[in-house]
């Protein structure tokens, strides 16, 4: 039966004047339960030098070189010498090697912040360094897009339907709850105004042109950049992540046109008709107020609607939400691709790919408001 090694124990064993004679025995090993204070808690004199003397050390490995170098360390601070010649000559040899290397110094990075210039300076590379990345894809997305008009593009027609299915009819459910609603709200404001002058009939023009000119395009858009753009970011991060780009392109298929560019077509192809059913809804959800709320005639309210309804006012909307589909598309994948090689980079980049796309998404928006009422 193997016996428990003896614990670690210092005791007092001589004085001379100022001299301290302590002796240490037993197992000095990693976790043994002594400290510093056992040495000082045996003097109760000011020492000059303390002699360390092995009295039966049974087992030490470096526990006892670190409990060594603290007490030594400990010592130094209050002026006292500790001699540790009397020790075992394997710890007393590594106890001088510890304290022969001086501590290594630059091994911590600066904690100084940097200046306000050398903050610009950084932002605006980073903004270089992203804006020739964004180049970079576009380029790679054209070069893509003329593969696939030439018949040469590789991608499978299985994962076209997938996505195709995905980012139409899988979205109807929030597209339309969500456009109802927008158009109910855009007739009760119109109503509080109209109301004052007698002119209640007018919320009808007001939701039908709204929701074909702006809302509905840009409804769908953002729904599509929290739904369709995270969702692209995600996949494709995690595809970054698993390396199966990298094993795509070992493959010898391009990624662009594997992942990226069937991506843009679907979204390319099912917003505009996302946006016909969020505008059909729309006006539905204003004809509730409308005709349950005003107490408007069914047949007066569909025909105010759709008065001053124009085919280039319907496709105003039709042209902005095929432009938000494939900016959400873009967004999404570039965020994707771009992706780091941990999970947390997997999330910013989902993150990353919903802001770039309503950022976008507005952006756009106004650029074509603007070119309407210039050139309508």
């Amino acid at each position: 039966m193997t016996s428990l090694p003896a614990p670690p124990t210092v005791e007092l064993l001589s004085r001379s004047g100022a001299v301290f004679h302590v002796g240490l025995s037993g197992a000095f090993t990693v976790g043994a339960p002594h400290t510093e204070k056992d040495v000082f808690a045996l003097i109760d004199a000011k020492p000059e030098r303390i002699v360390l003397d092995d009295q039966g050390i049974t087992d030490w490995d470096s526990g006892l070189l670190v409990y060594l170098l603290r007490w030594r360390r400990r010592a130094a601070k209050e002026g006292v010498d500790v001699d540790v010649s009397n020790l075992p000559a394997g710890a007393v040899r590594l106890l001088q090697l510890a304290e022969a290397v001086p501590e290594r110094g630059g091994g911590e990075l600066p904690k100084t912040r940097p200046g306000l210039f050398t903050r610009v300076g950084l932002r605006a590379m980073n903004s270089q360094r992203g804006f020739i990345s964004a180049m970079a894809f576009l380029g790679e997305i054209a070069l893509a897009l003329g593969r696939y008009a030439a018949g040469r593009g590789r991608y499978r027609r299985a994962d076209m339907g997938l996505l195709l299915r995905s980012c139409g009819p899988q979205a109807l459910g929030i597209v339309g709850l969500i456009s109802f609603l927008v158009g109910a709200i855009l007739a009760f404001v119109g109503a509080v105004q109209l109301k004052m002058f007698g002119a209640e009939i007018f919320v009808a023009s007001l939701v039908g042109l709204g929701m074909v000119m702006e809302m509905g395009a840009l409804m769908t858009g953002i729904l599509l950049a929290g739904r369709t753009g995270a969702a692209f970011a995600a996949q494709l991060g995690t595809m970054q992540v698993n390396e199966e780009v990298d094993a795509l392109q070992t493959l010898g298929i391009p990624p662009m046109d594997y992942l990226v560019l069937p991506r843009v077509l679907a979204l390319a192809v099912m917003t505009p008709l996302l946006v016909i059913y969020a505008n059909t809804v729309g006006i539905l959800g204003g004809s509730f107020v409308g005709i349950l709320i005003l107490n408007l005639s069914p047949a007066v309210y569909f025909t105010q609607t759709f008065e001053l309804m124009t085919p280039w006012l319907a496709s105003q909307g039709l042209i902005k939400g095929s432009t938000f589909g494939i900016l959400v598309a873009l967004c999404g994948c570039y965020r994707g691709l771009r992706c780091g090689r941990s999970a947390s980079a997997v999330g910013e980049a989902t993150t990353g790919a919903v802001v770039s796309s309503i950022v976008a998404i507005v952006i756009a928006d106004a650029v074509w408001t603007f070119i309407f009422m210039v050139y309508a």
